[in-house]
């Protein structure tokens, strides 16, 4: 069965001076999927302190940067997939805040990882990832450096534990692997407090229960896609990481309204972006 995609733009993040040929390529093929279209964004920060420094050259220069990373991503994206509608905007405006504002109107946001340490993530005018992710209004794919090619039936995870936001991200899930025809890994984790559980226990017996409980009314309604469960003990950004080693995505819920910090992403999104090697899509609530 084959649902009624979302058929919004697609919004690309491109960075002018990081190779952005591996988030493009997943977008491409994503729209291509969707019959939705492409749009490619640059965003220019605003000038400093133009009272005290002269910072217009390097602004124009910014902004030229820019318009040539466009013009060359363009290109690439319609010999990569030609019959899709694809735009570009060059944006005056902090890059972060500037996409976390498209994504009122977008169907996905698409960024590269730009692999940052957790301090360089907060301090760095360039980094988009984490706030981003925690302001979005649509989902968010974070695409690694390497395109991710496995020999394996092709499969995505995502993490159910019960919540609201892990609800949409199985929602979002079934559709995604449903349209590239794909299995489906439903993956729950039990971190016991102080002590170990076992396989055959009652909490974990219930948890296997939730799982099949919550996966149930989407398996009717997408009975092509092949569904597995899977309940594990430990942590679970290294179970999910673990289990999408060879995904094509791993796919979590948000939770939180996105906070300043970025941490509002909360503690299992914010550690597979780190962890993950494969694309990691955060679904928000709503």
């Amino acid at each position: 069965m084959t649902s009624t995609t979302d058929r919004r733009d697609i919004v690309v993040g491109i960075d002018p001076v990081k190779n952005w040929h591996m988030a493009l390529a997943w977008a491409a093929d994503e729209a291509h999927l969707r019959g939705a279209g492409l749009r490619l964004v640059v965003a220019v920060p605003p000038q400093h302190d133009t009272q005290h420094v002269d910072g217009t050259p390097r602004h124009l220069a910014q902004r030229q940067a820019g318009t040539e990373a466009l013009r060359t991503a363009l290109a690439w994206a319609h010999t990569r997939q030609p019959d899709i509608e694809t735009t570009s905007s060059l944006l005056d405006g902090f890059p972060a805040a500037s996409l976390a504002a498209l994504s009122n109107q977008a169907g996905l946001i698409v960024l590269g990882s730009r692999h940052l340490s957790r301090p360089e993530e907060f301090l760095s005018a360039g980094s988009l990832v984490v706030p981003v992710t925690a302001k979005a209004h649509c989902p968010v794919v974070v695409v690694g450096d390497a395109e991710h090619i496995t020999q394996e039936t092709p499969y995505l995870v995502v993490g159910v534990d019960g919540s609201e936001s892990s609800r949409a991200a199985l929602a979002w899930s079934f559709e995604e692997a449903d349209l590239r025809r794909c299995a489906l890994r439903a993956v729950a984790v039990w971190q016991p407090p102080v002590f170990t559980l076992h396989s055959g226990d009652t909490l974990f017996s219930a948890e296997r229960r939730l799982l099949s409980e919550t996966t149930a009314g989407w398996a009717e309604k997408y009975p092509d896609v092949r569904l597995t469960h899977e309940v594990s003990i430990g942590s679970p950004v290294e179970t999910l990481a673990d289990a999408a080693e060879h995904a094509l995505a791993v796919v979590v819920g948000r939770r939180g309204r996105g906070g300043y910090s970025g941490m509002r992403v909360g503690s299992v999104v914010h550690g597979l972006l780190h962890r993950a090697h494969c694309p990691v899509i955060t679904v928000p609530v709503g």
